[in-house]
């Protein structure tokens, strides 16, 4: 599969978590290291890895922090690649990502205010070079987006891309004080943190022993401590709280959806080969017990209509669940 992106490292998940920005690409790279060298491992060459790596990260409000946070993390991979794991192909130097408008910029009070949060994200995601983006809706800090909610984030996007010209420069803030400046402030401390991670043994290590996920629970906890404070403004939440507003709608999931996607369930397992089924699942536990290729066994048992839950079952079944220990 030459145009299958072999993993999506995410640094999203960290930064809604409360990591600071200079923390995300830190940690996401010190991940992107760690499975770069399992496949080393299990004998896969560099160049015929690193090209189908890509990443996924989160943007959040600090609007020129957050273009010299992608500024820096492409910096900083070309160079971990290239002087690290002595890359040769350029392929394998790029840092290909896509971003994600910050679910935890998103506002419960005064919700249409999330419609000009999620345009400032996304347009300087887009400034710093994203490949994909991802708008959130403006009512996602109450439940699933509605209809119309969805499409504005929709619209958001194709207004930036079709209106703006903004997407026709490469890095168009290259070159100005600020933002040089920033992006080299961001990647000099992301280097100090990945620095950090080696002396412990790397990003697993740093995961097993709850470093990492303390490090996020302290710069979520003094995140939380100016917008208390009111040191960080947050717009109808700290300040500018009594402006008259009215309901927006929200998205219910009815019973009866329930109802009728359990029933198409039903109908769809009592279609299948009882014996079909158990051969993938056997085939799927023997695949992860060992040291075959899992896609093949899985591509064969989506084929014939095994659930996404039925495979992760079997994967559960022989490789268990994450806990976090209480170091964590």
């Amino acid at each position: 599969l030459p145009n299958w992106n072999t993993i999506s490292i995410s640094g999203y998940h960290m930064r809604e978590a409360g990591s600071t920005a200079a923390e995300e690409i830190a940690l996401t790279l010190s991940h992107a290291i760690a499975y770069v060298e399992a496949a080393q491992a299990a004998g896969l060459a560099v160049d015929d890895l690193a090209p189908r790596v890509s990443f996924f990260f989160a943007c959040h409000m600090d609007f020129f922090e957050e273009v010299a946070k992608f500024r820096a993390a492409r910096r900083m991979w070309a160079r971990i690649m290239r002087d690290r794991f002595h890359a040769t192909d350029e392929r394998s130097l790029a840092l290909r990502f896509h971003t994600q408008t910050g679910g935890v910029t998103l506002t419960a009070q005064q919700p249409l205010n999330n419609v000009v949060r999620t345009t400032l994200e996304a347009m300087s995601a887009v400034l710093g070079g994203t490949q994909s983006l991802h708008t959130n809706a403006y009512d996602e800090a109450l439940g699933l987006p509605s209809q119309s909610a969805a499409e504005i984030a929709l619209r958001t996007q194709q207004v930036i891309g079709f209106e703006s010209a903004v997407p026709y420069v490469a890095d168009p803030l290259g070159g100005s004080y600020y933002v040089e400046n920033l992006t080299d402030r961001v990647e000099e401390e992301a280097l100090a943190i990945m620095a950090e991670i080696d002396e412990l043994g790397g990003a697993v290590a740093g995961i097993e022993s709850g470093w990492t996920q303390r490090r996020i629970a302290d710069s979520a906890y003094r995140m939380q401590l100016r917008i208390e404070s009111g040191e960080r403004v947050v717009v109808g939440v700290n300040r500018y709280t009594d402006t008259q507003f009215r309901p927006v709608e929200i998205m219910k999931v009815s019973p009866r959806h329930q109802l009728a996607q359990s029933r198409a369930l039903k109908k769809l397992r009592a279609r299948r080969s009882k014996s079909v089924v158990d051969g993938h699942r056997a085939a799927i536990e023997r695949a992860a017990r060992g040291s075959e290729n899992l896609m093949p066994v899985l591509k064969a048992a989506l084929a014939d209509y095994l659930t996404i839950g039925e495979c992760c079952a079997v994967l559960r079944g022989v490789f268990g669940e994450y806990h976090p220990g209480e170091a964590a």
